[in-house]
């Protein structure tokens, strides 16, 4: 498994790295281990949670994953093999189980620090690695759609970003929390935390977790040259589309257990157009006799701006195809190809 650098940290993370929503809800907790197991043993080194996993969040179900990521640790005793993420919520993000008194859930010194005390006693751990903002703290078009274009500017106030980075600041000035991480952030939200950090002397950002798929590339759009330029590396989750880029969904199908029969939450992914670049996509695996889920995956992963590839399975025979993908082969006439569906097809889905 290649190792890449994350940001200007000195730590180097696996080009896979482990998502973890599913924990909690969807796989048990012996389920969540023998995921941890299996990815540690074959070079993943890197695992991506948050504070408000599993997902779909509920008050029931808050802060799960982080609990069986926790007991993991402490029954294997190897803390130090891994390098942890995780996300503190923000902006509209979830109800008022969040926090304390039922407070909206915002990214101030106070919440922060309230949070971070939350994730590191389920976590069973002194440490974060890469503690992220799951989402800016500034009235946006939509949370989580990444927007590449504005017709107005939202109304209302954000947090500052001084208050948010001096909060971390302490954190990482305490011990508690090594880098910095955004999410689901733009161009203009990146950049105003890297020109204060500098300006500020305040930590840096070390990487964006963006969603970033064969249906939605609107990263390249602005963000891919900053994350390049400044070494902020892109954490790219969703590379599946929510499973979408397999082909299991199409003709309205509904397997069995996947996330888009459980839960109702992949209207993401369900946007005019989307299907007809899918169905191209899938096509294209088979006429190149590969897989369409690793080709779908192993595309994220050959990114030069890509830090690393979240993946996320509900079973190790999924996990297993998954880590598979870093062995396909990439091909340049592969990649003009699948250019060529993206110049028909752009975008359906951010």
């Amino acid at each position: 498994m290649e190792l890449r650098p994350l940001g200007r940290t000195g730590m180097n993370v696996s080009a896979l790295c482990l998502g973890t929503m599913t924990w909690g809800q969807q796989n048990t907790e012996a389920e969540g281990h023998a995921q941890m197991d299996y990815a540690l043993a074959h070079g993943i080194n890197f695992f991506d949670t948050a504070e408000m996993y599993s997902i779909p969040p509920t008050a029931e179900t808050q802060g799960s994953t982080e609990r069986i990521i926790g007991s993991w640790f402490r029954a294997r005793g190897n803390r130090d093999k891994v390098i942890l993420a995780t996300k503190v919520s923000g902006r509209g993000q979830g109800g008022d189980y969040l926090r304390k008194g039922g407070v909206p859930v915002r990214l101030t010194r106070a919440q922060i620090f309230e949070a971070i005390e939350g994730s590191l006693s389920r976590l069973g751990t002194d440490y974060i690695d890469l503690y992220q903002l799951h989402c800016p703290d500034r009235p946006m078009s939509e949370w989580g759609s990444n927007p590449t274009t504005f017709t107005r500017l939202p109304e209302g106030e954000g947090v500052p970003f001084e208050e948010t980075l001096g909060a971390l600041d302490d954190l990482v000035k305490q011990g508690k929390v090594r880098a910095i991480g955004l999410s689901n952030e733009t161009p203009w939200g990146t950049m105003q935390f890297l020109s204060r950090s500098e300006r500020l002397d305040l930590p840096r950002v070390a990487s964006v977790q963006n969603a970033y798929n064969l249906i939605n590339r609107t990263y390249e759009i602005g963000m891919a040259e900053v994350g390049l330029r400044e070494d902020v590396g892109l954490m790219a989750y969703s590379p599946l589309a929510q499973g979408y880029l397999t082909g299991k969904y199409l003709d309205g199908a509904r397997p069995a257990g996947a996330r888009g029969t459980l839960f109702n939450r992949s209207q993401r992914y369900q946007k005019p157009g989307a299907e007809i670049a899918i169905r191209a996509y899938v096509a294209l695996a088979r006429e190149f006799g590969i897989d369409p889920a690793q080709m779908a995956l192993q595309f994220v992963t050959t990114r030069p701006f890509v830090a690393s590839n979240i993946i996320g399975a509900t079973t190790i025979e999924q996990l297993r195809s998954d880590i598979a993908s870093v062995s396909l082969k990439w091909t340049s006439e592969l990649e003009a190809r699948i250019n060529a569906i993206h110049q028909l097809h752009q975008n359906p889905a951010p």
